[in-house]
């Protein structure tokens, strides 16, 4: 990784081929965003989502993996890659 902490050129080759479609952004095991990604930036690296929304995650004991407990509004929002854990990319039903 370069000394200015971008991240490879590769996440943004792969970010790019998604722009339009819905993705979940994770930022910790507790929370992160969906929303549809519009723009991608290199300095700061992030993301641009619109229609977006905060949603929280709540795992228990008979669940372990952590389900979409809860969602906010929050219409356009810009995410820094530098704390971003995962991001997946929704597929419309």
């Amino acid at each position: 990784m370069a000394a200015n902490n971008i991240p490879p050129p590769s996440i943004f080759h792969m970010l790019e081929k998604s722009i339009g479609k819905k993705i979940l952004v994770i930022l910790d095991q507790a929370y992160g965003f969906e929303g549809a990604l519009a723009a991608i930036t290199h300095d700061p690296p992030g993301i641009w989502l619109s229609n977006a929304e905060a949603v929280i995650f709540r795992a228990t004991i008979a669940n372990p993996i952590p389900q979409i407990a809860g969602r906010e509004e929050r219409s356009e929002i810009f995410v820094n890659l530098n704390s971003v854990q995962r991001i997946e990319v929704l597929h419309e039903h």
